[in-house]
């Protein structure tokens, strides 16, 4: 029988805060996939309207699944987290964009009507399994020149984003950096960012038990200045440095999506509402600049301009990217509509998990700001690739955007 498409809202969100990767970083002696189960059990908690065995799937991506980031981790965390043994799961990867994808993947099925209510998420534990971790490349990619050798090393295609747009200058990246710790410490003292956290219990041999309550990365008071000093690892004089870049991290997020008219009968909440999705690929030496065209066949499909976009949360990957896709568009760098709480410059990006993190603070945005209609979450991706979903403010009430 012919099916009618369902209304998909995101219904909550939660995260661990973000750590920094490495032995002295705050998950060094945790599990990821205890990260997850951690997450999901706080979706469950706060949502006590959803009876557990109505959850129909649990996608969780990860960007390197070997380890405690393998065994299908959709399935094992929800098995962990002590869902019913009925409730399936399964992996994603689509590199940086994961969570981002396990939300369109699954939000697709809830409007098709093969799921009412899911969970979708990303983990990636950057400290146990850096980026590229067991990885073989073919050598036909550089023996058949089918991408410049610069595209393996996510640094070198930054550099490469600041070749392609000379106007695109360090200065300029470097302002935009100290502009995104600076959101993010506003956003830290009126508690924007806390809401949205769980706390993670630790164990360390070192340093015994602790328990993290916020994120490690953010460096409050980063001038201009500062981060003008820094080396410049991928290049000789280049533009890209640790402080115009996200971070290796740790970390795990988590959406809870549901069909409308499922979340009303739960009494759960709609706090953005799926309209669309766009990927497209790009040449893999300039992964960054990913976004403009999967914003463009968006925007495009669905009659809109970025003019009509109230709110746009891009993942900070590298300060160029960022200022590349804003170019484009012509959205001005400091626009208020960009980022409001900072970044993952500040922030910390771990992979496959910071799609979700997006998602959580546009819903935020809605919330406070009911003539904001349309939001945008946008990222660049590994291997020539962006990412774009469009949301709709479920509680809009007037204006242009």
């Amino acid at each position: 029988m012919p099916r009618t498409a369902r209304d998909v809202v995101f219904v909550d969100g939660v995260r661990t805060p973000f750590g920094k990767a490495g032995p002295k970083g705050l998950y060094a002696e945790t599990r990821a996939d205890d990260m997850v189960v951690r997450v999901i059990r706080e979706l469950l908690r706060r949502n006590p309207g959803l009876p557990p065995e109505r959850v129909d799937d649990v996608a969780i991506a990860a960007t390197t699944q070997i380890g405690d980031q393998g065994l299908t981790i959709g399935r094992s965390a929800a098995v962990l987290a002590g869902l019913p043994k009925s409730v399936p799961g399964f992996a994603v990867d689509r590199m940086c964009a994961g969570a981002l994808t396990a939300v369109t993947a699954t939000g697709s099925g809830i409007a098709f009507g093969a799921y009412d209510v899911v969970i979708a998420g990303g983990v990636e534990h950057m400290g146990r399994h850096p980026m590229g971790e067991g990885v073989d490349p073919n050598p036909r990619f550089l023996s058949e020149k089918l991408v410049d050798p610069s595209a393996l090393v996510m640094g070198s295609t930054a550099e490469n984003l600041h070749d392609r747009f000379p106007a695109i200058t360090k200065e300029r990246a470097d302002a935009y950096a100290a502009r995104s710790q600076e959101k993010v410490a506003k956003a830290y003292a009126e508690g924007k960012i806390q809401r949205h956290l769980v706390e993670v219990a630790l164990r360390s041999a070192e340093k015994g038990y602790g328990l993290a309550t916020a994120d490690e990365p953010p460096r409050p008071g980063t001038t201009v200045e500062a981060l003008a000093e820094l080396k410049t690892p991928f290049r000789v004089h280049g533009r890209v440095t640790a402080g115009n870049s996200a971070g290796l991290n740790d970390g795990a997020t988590g959406a809870l999506l549901a069909a409308e008219e499922v979340a009303a009968e739960l009494g759960l909440p709609a706090r953005a509402r799926l309209v669309d999705f766009s990927f497209a690929g790009v040449e893999p030496e300039v992964m960054g600049v990913g976004p403009v065209p999967a914003t463009e066949k968006l925007l495009a499909r669905n009659g809109l301009a970025m003019d009509d976009i109230g709110v746009i949360e891009i993942n900070e990957a590298f300060a160029v990217q960022v200022l590349a896709f804003l170019d484009h568009f012509g959205v001005a760098e400091d626009d208020e509509r960009v980022n409001p709480y900072g970044g993952a410059i500040a922030l910390g990006h771990p992979l496959a998990s910071s799609g979700v993190r997006l998602l959580i603070q546009l819903a935020d945005h809605f919330a406070e700001r009911p003539e904001v209609r349309y939001g945008l979450t946008t990222m660049c991706v590994g291997m020539g690739m962006g990412g774009t979903v469009l949301w709709e403010n479920p509680n809009h009430q007037g204006g242009d955007k």
